[in-house]
Parts: structure tokens; sequence; C-alpha cells
């Protein structure tokens, strides 16, 4: 072969090379846009794992809970659900609301509340630290208050918003954190929907006591790193 020929070959080759990872990387940017139609952006750019818990089910709970309770609002500011608000977006019973959460027993905790407080303790905002601290990448921090049947429902729907508050408001202290209000979505239950009972004794507390009393004077706190 001349020189004139080969010059040409690797000219043509050269050509071709860019123009063919070009097509490549349009045609995967295009399975990619395809892909991600429809569905939602997640709350922040943090690493988002798939751990074995991030089930269809869990997925659609946190994504209906992120987008009604305040997670997925520009003006940020982790506003939170009360419990009909809670109980309609979850479109969940209440025990199936927390069998959802069963496969986190290993890194959620319990956060629990002397009768008629909503101060969190130094038991309590130890274990909250220690469960922020556990973050792995996640996007979403749960917090989930709840009050036992003692008093007025009411009463009690407003005790577990102060409770999932004055979880906010120790992290809010404690970090510093700018990206915190777009990571931390509140639920306060009341009395009203998914009690807690006594299969929940064996998860990290930050009580020894565990009636059924005991447990729902409480907030659960995990982060979930699930791709919603």
């Amino acid at each position: 072969m001349s020189d004139g020929v080969k010059m040409t070959t690797l000219g043509l080759v050269a050509a071709l090379v860019p123009a063919g990872l070009v097509a490549s990387w349009g045609s995967a940017a295009g399975t990619r846009l395809k892909e991600s139609q429809g569905k939602p952006s997640p709350v922040s750019t943090a690493a988002v794992s798939e751990d074995s818990y991030c089930t269809p089910q869990l997925k659609a709970v946190v994504r209906r809970v992120a987008s009604a309770c305040g997670l997925l609002s520009s003006a940020g500011g982790a506003r939170g659900c009360q419990p009909m608000v809670a109980q309609k977006v979850a479109a969940l019973s209440g025990g199936d609301f927390n069998a959802l959460f069963r496969p986190l027993a290993k890194r959620a905790h319990i956060l629990q509340f002397d009768q008629d407080k909503a101060e969190l303790d130094e038991a309590g905002q130890a274990l909250a630290d220690q469960a922020w601290s556990d973050q792995r990448g996640a996007s979403f921090f749960f917090v989930v208050a709840r009050a036992s049947p003692e008093g007025e429902a009411a009463h009690n729907t407003a005790l577990s918003r102060d409770r999932a508050q004055a979880v906010l408001k120790h992290l809010e202290e404690k970090f510093n954190d700018p990206d915190l209000e777009k990571q931390v979505g509140l639920l306060w239950l009341g009395e009203d929907f998914a009690q807690l009972n006594e299969e929940f004794c064996g998860w990290s507390r930050s009580h020894e006591a565990c009636t059924h009393a005991d447990l729902n004077r409480s907030a659960f706190v995990a982060w979930i790193d699930c791709a919603i």
C-alpha cells in the first residue's frame, strides 16, 4: 500500500471514530431521556442507593409523602403532614404502613417522650444525633411522630406535631446543615393512624419502658435511601 493510500485510510479512521462516539453518546442520552420521562426528580443530589427494603410500595409512599409533606416544595421548610393527610397520602392501612418500615429495623430509631410532653430529653437527643449521622448518601430523613391514646384526640394530634417539630428543631440547632430543610420530612399521626405495637420493642429506642403507650409517645426517625 502506498504512503498516500495509508494516509487517506488513517484520515478516514480518525474522522469516523469521533463520529461513532458522538452517535453512541447521543443514542445513550436518548435512551436515558426516554427512561427519565414521567419520573419525578429526586429531592437532592446526594448519592442514592437501592437497598433491599426499597420495595415499590415503600417508594410509592416515600414519593407521595415527599410531595405532600413539603420535601418537593421549592419553598422548603419541612412543613409536615398531619394524621388525616398522612393517611390519605400513604393510601394504606395503619398496619400496612408500619409494615413497610420493618426492613429498616437495624437503621431506624424510636425517640420516646414522657407522657404529655414534647421535649426531647438527653437520651432522645443522643439517638437523634446517631440517626442523623448515619446518612450514608440517603436523601430523605423521615420523622414520624405519634401520641398514645391518652386524653383528647385533638390534643394528641397537636402533641405529636410538637414532638416531630422538637426533633427538627434539635437537628437544626445541633448540625446547622443548610440542606436539612430539604431532607427532613415530618409526619405527625396523633393517636389516629399507624400506632406501633410491641413488635417494635426490639428496635433501637431511647427509653427502656416498652408498653403500647410508651412506644407511641414517640418519634420514629430514619434515613430512607430509595431513588424515587
